[in-house]
């Protein structure tokens, strides 16, 4: 599908696949052309008009900056991963292709964005300055970038609820739905930090190109974008650190519960071992026994074993182990 932002009317205009003749052309008040989940023929007519190669899902899979960023024919090429269905159990990152073409800004992306669909909302604004592809390009990045935001703000307040859930759960508490959720939550981290880098890299590599190195308002524009990004990298990496904290905390309580658990067994067996132990020499059929005729045998057995019980169940109580 193609989406067509026109300069004056700030509007969207969405050509089917069939209104794309071999004639087709694109009108000269157009800034930006969104294209969601491209088909082969809309491909090739945007490419037809623009007098551009677009590069393909295969190319923009590339992780090497030369397939990334780049200049060719006029146009500035960058492509970011960007973070999607990060609301979701497993949040994914996707390549998204912005191309900036004489003043107008393509983008080539085959996921559902929250962020291209609040800027698009943003744009039919006229309020928004969406004169440029230029202007438009640096009004959607902030659009990408408050998105990750969220995105790790909601981790962080995930994060924050499961450090409170592991150190004041109730003892016997169940841990598996709280290292769910921070696994669920490091991945989705991780994900957003690896996506808030390939951004930082597109911002770099943007402001080289001639539409946004020609205008100081862009530049200064561009370096709010590049610190914004700076911030949320470096916020990511300490939640990140923060998550695998408490995954180790959780582990080591684990561990301290298992082995109060073993160390209670253990003592138990040492209590048992000593009557066990006379239980079973006295229960030996020997005829030739000492005490296998004294009337007090008996009770002189029972009382060995709860002497010998006894005597390390007071010791282990003395030291505290029991």
């Amino acid at each position: 599908m193609l989406r067509l932002l026109r300069r004056s009317a700030h509007r969207f205009d969405v050509i089917a696949a069939e209104a794309l003749g071999s004639g087709w052309q694109l009108s000269q008040d157009v800034v930006w052309v969104d294209m969601h989940c491209p088909s082969r023929d809309e491909e090739l007519a945007t490419e037809q008009t623009l007098g551009l190669q677009l590069p393909t899902p295969q190319e923009m899979q590339q992780i090497e900056p030369s397939s990334r960023l780049y200049r060719e024919g006029g146009a500035t090429f960058m492509t970011a991963s960007l973070l999607t269905r990060s609301d979701q159990d497993v949040a994914e990152l996707s390549p998204v292709t912005f191309v900036l073409s004489h003043d107008r800004l393509i983008t080539i992306r085959f996921i559902e964005s929250k962020a291209f669909d609040v800027f698009g909302q943003r744009a039919l604004s006229p309020a928004t300055d969406s004169s440029s592809g230029a202007d438009t390009l640096l009004g959607l990045l902030d659009a990408i970038i408050e998105r990750a935001a969220e995105v790790l703000e909601a981790g962080s307040a995930q994060v924050q609820d499961s450090s409170t859930a592991i150190f004041s759960r109730p003892k016997g508490g169940a841990f598996e739905p709280l290292l769910t959720s921070l696994a669920r939550t490091q991945s989705t981290t991780s994900l957003a930090r690896t996506s808030l880098v390939s951004l930082g890299r597109l911002a770099s590599f943007a402001a080289l190109a001639p539409e946004i190195s020609g205008d100081p308002a862009h530049q200064v524009h561009l370096a709010s974008i590049q610190h914004d990004i700076q911030s949320l990298t470096e916020h990511s990496g300490y939640q990140a650190s923060h998550i695998s904290f408490l995954l180790d905390a959780a582990l080591g309580l684990i561990n301290i519960e298992q082995n109060v658990t073993m160390k209670f067994f253990a003592v138990a067996t040492v209590l048992l071992m000593p009557p066990t132990l006379i239980g079973a020499i006295y229960g030996m059929n020997f005829r030739h026994m000492p005490e296998l005729e004294w009337p007090l045998g008996y009770p002189m057995a029972l009382g060995l074993m709860l002497l010998s019980g006894l005597v390390p169940f007071l010791w282990f109580r003395r030291k505290s182990w029991f």
